[in-house]
């Protein structure tokens, strides 16, 4: 199966194919990165949006280029208030040949309310590297909930959590459809 993924990011790319790795025997993953066309640091309704735009460039730069493949995949992380509460989430998307779409989110990690204007502002990636002193991305490869969990969650593991999400949909589209 052939499946392309709209990004360069390892974690993102080993999260989906573990994710996959569950439904699927033989896999191929092509990583090619496409604007989300969102904020860089997405809010709200920016996380799905710039989830869908991923996919949708996707899907363009493939018809443009004559790359075919069996599934378009995108996710997108940002920070959201989720009943009344601010947290940090990904949310996972999957989109096959007849544009069939499913979609899934991660778990997510609270945000205390003075980091919150300032994540927004910037990125969560500047704010984790100011309380803590480390540039996250080059100390490891597993981002900030990496370091927020002690080691115990990474990066790898919220993507495959919510690919696992997004694909509860697409593997069971007689019943859950």
């Amino acid at each position: 199966m052939k499946i392309l993924i709209a990004t360069k990011n390892y974690g993102k790319i080993e999260g989906a194919k573990k994710a996959l790795l569950n439904y699927f025997d033989n896999i191929d993953i092509e990583a090619i990165p496409v604007e989300s066309n969102v904020s860089e640091q997405p809010v709200n309704n920016e996380i799905y949006i710039g989830a869908r735009n991923r996919v949708k460039n996707l899907k363009k730069y493939c018809k443009y280029n004559n790359i075919q493949a069996d599934l378009y995949l995108a996710i997108e992380s940002g920070i959201t208030n989720l009943l009344g509460k601010w947290v940090i989430t990904s949310i996972a998307i999957i989109e096959d040949n007849n544009n069939f779409e499913s979609y899934g989110i991660s778990p997510s990690f609270p945000v205390p309310d003075r980091f919150v204007k300032d994540i927004i502002n910037n990125d969560l990636n500047q704010v984790i590297n100011k309380i803590y002193g480390k540039d996250i991305k080059r100390h490891n490869n597993h981002g900030a909930i990496d370091l927020l969990t002690h080691g115990k969650i990474s990066r790898i593991d919220l993507t495959q959590m919510a690919f696992i999400m997004a694909l509860t949909k697409y593997i069971n589209q007689d019943n859950w459809n």
